[in-house]
């Protein structure tokens, strides 16, 4: 009896402990998985689409209405940016094959032409709808979150079957799909049942009653179709989107997507409307800065191909977006007051950075960070020079930037051949240093991971 008692009063503390340790993660994993959707930050109420007495939000803008089916759906995959995700880099268009490196491995794109071997060629409509909305393959196969069906969900099915329609008048490529290389336990796909029970909502898109139609039609392109919280928004320790920090920016396949919620300082918040349309329809405002890597990809391969009407629609919804500070960031320095080569106390220290400037960069960009050539090329005001990770700076060196939006072709070369780790690290560190207002500390090594990404 007595050990029994020693027994029961030794173990009670531990079990309690234990208990409350579980509870507090239940608790967490909670608030975690049952954050607000999307557009929750906008209250009101909302219906089914069937319900909704105003312009319908989804489907192809007014000025296509007579458009056919196949029209419509090469349209919308304009809106969902599919060819980018699924086109390696130099291959066939919709082929799949893209490397997507994560923190756990590497995930390559699916073939998603009419091919009845390795492609969509089999595909049902359900199948289709399944594959879009829950993340099922045919099978039953379970796909990965990279392929943003958390946030396809809110697209309508015939919307979805619209798209279907048009891929399925691509020319059928045989391109088998390589293998991931994902870590235990990422790699056992049944475990993203498990993710999608927690964080896809399986939910058609519902118009908020009491916002406007243009609002409603920029709600559903920027959630449903162009999925711009895929980039822009952080994500929660299971790699779902965190919409409590809704639009506050995220670094996503090494590139920084830099916030565009209302914030003044660190988001969009001081952008007028016609500056946003712009930099969405072309990817370039002035004295805002231009579009590279996913983003300029974004821009050429979907928004460009957006109706006047459509992009404004987003504005419209971008507008409404609460603000998020975004703490390292501050209002881009949107100018410089000397042109000389060596100006005094601004002068950042770095002579190798310096050098590279002059040999590489200055004839494009100017040493006040005006470009002499093309606004394109202007440094001063843009979001990646005003920030100390230098991250994006880092990227355009290595990569260069080759854009080819209507009335935008630009092109920067890539310079990831010609300098060293090192030399790309000390240009960074130099431009934003001399344009921005805080110069980074960027690292060779630093660099080096740059490179592995791409």
């Amino acid at each position: 009896m007595f050990r029994s008692n020693q027994f029961g009063r030794a173990t009670h503390p531990v079990l309690w402990t234990l208990a409350v340790i579980i509870a507090v993660v239940a608790l967490v994993a909670a608030y975690i998985a049952f954050g607000p959707g999307p557009t929750a930050f906008a209250g009101g109420s909302r219906v089914a689409l069937s319900n909704y007495h105003e312009q319908d939000p989804s489907g192809v803008p007014a000025e296509m209405a007579s458009a056919s089916l196949v029209e419509r759906g090469e349209y919308l995959t304009r809106a969902a940016d599919c060819v980018v995700c699924h086109t390696a880099k130099g291959g066939v268009p919709y082929a799949g094959g893209r490397a997507f490196i994560l923190p756990f491995g590497t995930i390559y794109s699916t073939n998603i032409t009419p091919d009845l071997d390795t492609g969509i060629g089999n595909y049902t409509d359900a199948n289709f709808l399944d594959a879009v909305h829950k993340g099922i393959g045919r099978g039953n196969t379970k796909l990965y979150p990279a392929m943003p069906y958390a946030s396809y969900t809110y697209m309508s099915d015939a919307d979805a079957i619209a798209i279907k329609a048009y891929l399925f008048t691509l020319k059928p490529v045989h391109a088998p799909a390589l293998k991931n290389t994902l870590m235990f336990p990422v790699n056992q796909r049944s475990l993203m049942s498990v993710w999608s029970l927690l964080f896809n909502s399986d939910k058609r898109f519902e118009p908020n009653a009491d916002r406007s139609a243009e609002w409603n039609r920029g709600a559903y392109l920027a959630e449903a179709m162009g999925h711009c919280g895929e980039c822009h928004t952080p994500r929660n320790l299971f790699f779902a989107l965190n919409n409590r920090q809704k639009f506050a920016g995220a670094v996503q396949a090494g590139w920084r997507a830099y916030n565009i919620s209302a914030d003044r300082a660190s988001g969009v918040g001081a952008w007028s409307d016609s500056e946003l349309a712009h930099y969405l329809a072309i990817g370039h405002a002035d004295g805002r800065g231009t579009a590279s890597g996913p983003m300029g990809e974004a821009v050429d391969e979907s928004l460009s191909h957006l109706t006047a009407s459509d992009i404004n629609a987003i504005v419209t919804y971008l507008r409404t977006v609460p603000a998020v500070t975004t703490s390292d960031l501050s209002e881009p320095r949107t100018s410089l007051a000397s042109a000389s080569y060596s100006e005094g106390p601004a002068a950042p220290s770095d002579a190798r950075g310096r050098a590279v400037y002059e040999g590489a960069c200055a004839g494009c960009h100017g040493w006040t960070g005006v470009s002499p050539v093309i606004p394109f090329a202007t440094l001063t005001g843009t979001r990646g020079v005003n920030d100390p990770t230098a991250i994006n700076v880092a990227q355009v060196i290595i990569g260069g930037a080759d854009r080819h939006a209507a009335q935008a072709s630009a092109n920067m070369p890539s310079f990831g051949e010609a300098y060293s780790d090192a030399e790309i690290a000390s240009v960074a560190n130099y431009v934003t240093a001399r344009f921005g207002t805080q110069g980074s500390q960027l690292t060779a090594s630093q660099v080096a991971a740059m490179r592995a990404q791409d």
